[in-house]
């Protein structure tokens, strides 16, 4: 999902503007891309010569009737097949420890990409001091294997080690912006507008990454796979990405969940970090990735997400935008839903200190969606003795946003449980 699908309605031209030349691009982002990738010449190509690409190649979704119609007439009988038969209380498997090991292997063996080892070999650029109580600085280190990435470090001053979390960024429809979603971009000015108008349409106007590291906390951000120096894509082109990727033997959406886990690896053995206090949070997509990295990572201590929680039954329903696929690639696991549904993922984190917000006017995420996914995730915590450590709440009035308020709320929280 994305802001067309996960965070409001993106505007084709801010799309488009993501095609910008960005500095440091080659070096980042472009090269490495699309050697990732391996689809330069068919991203090239997507969507020519049909009335689909046409509309594709306009920057505009289908129109909802058309996604309705992308369901086939028999969706109902697929849904009442899935049984999610490794969920917890499912499961034949009793002992929570034991289940789970075994949902996480479940996770790990649908993600078709490998776990990395390679060393993160950083180079930390200039560091940047700031009044308001912390210091900047890029850092460039091996994500993967594949290739070195950008990230957006922030050190409140003192001596530390310090608390520290892990920011993921959303999807939003809008590619040529990723860690500066949530980190003021300090090293370029051209992309200062559109971070501060992102940070303005979802967060209140704040940088979180910057408000964390005021509070106290060391912050890493970094790009995904198509955003910022590491793209940008364009929203058409995902699927192709996707694809391309599958064709590779590998996944979209699986080379994300490993990505995430290794920068939070990094963030935990920096020296300045405490390694026992390290969080993952997130807004929309970023949210998914949050929860997901915390069942996944064992340097993951707690997890924030926000807005992205649900049943994946009560989700794929006719009018929501997760019938689009696309966005939705980044956050597919081929055939997981065979034994997990997404809170069955999230519920892999438990005992954890885990808190999920979601808004109760969220168009996104139905209510009922909402309400199924809690019921899972206490369970499980309940079932680990530990249901003070998971914190449920829906902000009835809000939608597909992340307050000052409930950035203050998320804040206080980790003080409490870091």
């Amino acid at each position: 999902m994305d802001a067309r699908d996960p965070g409001g309605d993106a505007d084709p031209a801010e799309v488009s503007a993501a095609r910008r030349p960005r500095q440091g691009g080659d070096r980042f982002g472009r090269r490495a891309f699309v050697a990732a990738a391996s689809a330069a010449a068919i991203l090239a190509g997507t969507g020519t010569g049909t009335a689909a690409g046409a509309a594709a190649g306009s920057g505009e979704p289908p129109a909802l009737a058309d996604l309705d119609s992308s369901l086939p007439d028999f969706h109902p009988l697929l849904k009442e097949e899935l049984r999610f038969p490794l969920a917890w209380g499912t499961s034949p498997i009793r002992d929570v420890r034991a289940w789970r090991r075994a949902a996480r292997a479940k996770v790990e063996e649908h993600l078709f990409v490998a776990p990395d080892h390679t060393p993160f070999a950083p180079e930390f650029g200039e560091r940047h001091p700031e009044r308001d109580g912390f210091t900047r600085e890029l850092v460039t280190f091996s994500l993967a294997r594949y290739e070195r990435v950008r990230g957006a470090l922030l050190t409140p001053h003192g001596s530390g080690p310090f608390p520290a979390v892990l920011l993921l960024h959303d999807h939003g429809a809008r590619f040529d912006i990723g860690k500066e979603k949530l980190v003021r971009p300090w090293y370029d000015d051209t992309r200062l507008a559109p971070a501060e108008a992102w940070a303005d349409r979802y967060f209140d106007g704040r940088f979180l990454g910057d408000e964390l590291a005021r509070r106290g906390y060391a912050v890493l951000a970094v790009d995904a796979l198509g955003w910022g120096d590491r793209g940008p894509i364009t929203y058409e082109q995902q699927q192709a990405l996707a694809s391309n990727l599958y064709h590779l033997g590998s996944s979209l959406a699986g080379l994300m969940a490993r990505e995430d886990a290794r920068a939070a690896a990094f963030l935990a053995g920096l020296d300045r970090v405490d390694r026992r206090r390290v969080a993952a949070v997130g807004f929309s997509m970023g949210a998914f990735r949050a929860w997901q990295t915390a069942a996944l990572s064992d340097d993951i201590a707690a997890a924030a997400s926000v807005c992205w929680m649900t049943g994946l039954k009560e989700v794929m329903v006719p009018g929501n935008n997760i019938l689009r696929g696309q966005s939705s690639y980044y956050m597919l696991h081929p055939g997981l839903a065979r034994y997990l549904d997404f809170p069955d993922v999230a519920s892999i984190g438990a005992p954890k200190p885990m808190f999920f917000l979601n808004g109760g006017q969220d168009p996104l995420f139905p209510a009922d969606g909402v309400r199924v996914a809690h019921d899972k995730l206490r369970a499980v915590w309940r079932s680990r003795r530990a249901e003070e450590r998971l914190r449920l709440k829906t902000w009835p009035d809000l939608g597909h946003v992340f307050t000052a308020p409930q950035q203050d709320e998320v804040v206080a929280w980790l003080d409490s449980v870091l």
